[in-house]
C-alpha cells in the first residue's frame, strides 16, 4: 500500500512541476515530459503491470487537464508503460544508458502521436518543421531531465523494496 501511495504522490509532484513550474520556465516553448519519465522509470524498474498503472494515472491527469477527451493520452501512456516494462528483466537499476535510449524512443512516439492528433488531422503536414522545432527540443529537454531525475527514482524504488522485504521478514 505504501508503494502505491508513494508512486501516486510522485505522479502528482511530476504533474504539478510539469504543468505549473515548467510551463513558465520553458525554453523555446517546450518543457520536459516528467509524466513520461515517471512512467518509463517505474515501468523498467518494476515491470509491465507497474508501468501500465503508472501510465494510466499519468495519462489520466494529462487527459483531464490538457486534452479535450478522456482516454487518448491515458491509452498512450499505458502502452508506453507496458512496453517499457518489457525491459524489466534485462535491466540493471544503476545503468543509465538503457533509460536514456528508452526515453528517447518514448518521447519520439509521444511527440509523433501529438503531431498526428493536433497537426496532421488539421492538414498541417510540415513534418520536417515540427521535427526540428518541436520534436528535437522536447526530446533533448526530456533526456536531460531523465538523466537528472532518474537517479532519484532509483533511490526511491530501492527504499520501497527495502521496506517490503523488511515487512516480509517481520
Amino acid at each position: 500500500m505504501r508503494r502505491i501511495i508513494t508512486i501516486f504522490i510522485l505522479i502528482l509532484i511530476s504533474f504539478l512541476l510539469q504543468s505549473a513550474l515548467f510551463s513558465f520556465c520553458n525554453l523555446r516553448g517546450t518543457a520536459p515530459n516528467l509524466l513520461l519519465i515517471i512512467t518509463m522509470s517505474f515501468g523498467i524498474m518494476r515491470g509491465r503491470r507497474e508501468g501500465m498503472l503508472t501510465g494510466f494515472f499519468s495519462g489520466f491527469l494529462y487527459d483531464v487537464f490538457f486534452s479535450g477527451f478522456i482516454g487518448p493520452y491515458m491509452l498512450l501512456y499505458m502502452l508506453i508503460g507496458y512496453f517499457n516494462g518489457s525491459f524489466h528483466k534485462d535491466y540493471l537499476m544503476e545503468d543509465i544508458l538503457l533509460p536514456v535510449f528508452i526515453i528517447t524512443g518514448d518521447e519520439l512516439v509521444f511527440c509523433f502521436a501529438e503531431y498526428v492528433t493536433r497537426h496532421l488531422l488539421r492538414n498541417r503536414t510540415d513534418l520536417g518543421f515540427y521535427f526540428g522545432h518541436v520534436f528535437l527540443p522536447r526530446i533533448l529537454f526530456t533526456l536531460i531531465a531523465t538523466i537528472l531525475i532518474y537517479r532519484v527514482y532509483v533511490i526511491i524504488n530501492k527504499a520501497l523494496k527495502k521496506k517490503v522485504k523488511a515487512n516480509e521478514t517481520a
